[in-house]
């Protein structure tokens, strides 16, 4: 009786001084995620979705992908049409990324999951990122793209922890979603694992 008196008393203090980790963080290939991030200047906060790896001819490991959401969702279309913060992170496994091949890989998905009329209302958008991604070069294994949408504001895009663009429009982000969570996703595995499906990702 005593023992457990000690342990519950143990687990009071972890939980006060915020020690428990097994809702804090979660682990994909290495890669640690945070399981809550907050977004913007105004403070909201975001909970990780789901979290999977995008390969590449089913052996290359390219990146770990990550979707934080401001409320857990597993429907694809409810996540695209949620007008809320959002925030797509990719952490690269590969030794190297070259902008051409993650501008091809961007762009083959986009073209996959729309009619040419639809790519037509964002084309000025899509060269923007494309050439922003081209002054980055190539991103190195550790290195982070994160995918930010922000109400009224636009998909902030930042490389390793720098901001690079601002790219106005939620169906600017909403078609960006649909590489990863649309019919003809870039990855089947990462699509469900990013919509919370697969457990590819595991707390600690």
């Amino acid at each position: 009786m005593r023992n457990v008196r000690v342990c519950l008393a143990l687990l009071g203090v972890m939980l006060a001084q915020g020690l428990v980790l097994a809702a804090v963080a979660a682990e994909v290939e290495g890669v640690k995620l945070e399981d809550k991030i907050t977004l913007g200047k105004g403070g909201q906060q975001l909970t990780l979705n789901g979290a999977g790896v995008r390969h590449k001819m089913a052996l290359l490991k390219v990146y770990v992908g990550a979707l934080y959401l401001s409320a857990k969702k597993t429907d694809a279309e409810e996540v695209i049409r949620d007008a809320g913060p959002k925030r797509v992170a990719m952490h690269i496994l590969a030794d190297e990324v070259s902008a051409r091949d993650f501008i091809a890989s961007l762009n083959n998905a986009l073209a996959a999951n729309h009619i040419p009329a639809e790519l037509a209302l964002i084309e000025s958008r899509i060269r923007d990122l494309n050439r922003m991604m081209q002054s980055v070069g190539t991103l190195k294994k550790g290195g982070v793209v994160h995918l930010d949408y922000l109400p009224g504001i636009g998909t902030r895009v930042s490389v390793n922890g720098e901001e690079k663009i601002t790219i106005k429009g939620e169906e600017f982000f909403q078609s960006m979603l649909r590489i990863w969570i649309g019919k003809k996703p870039v990855d089947g595995r990462l699509r469900d694992a990013m919509l919370g499906g697969s457990g590819e990702f595991r707390l600690f």
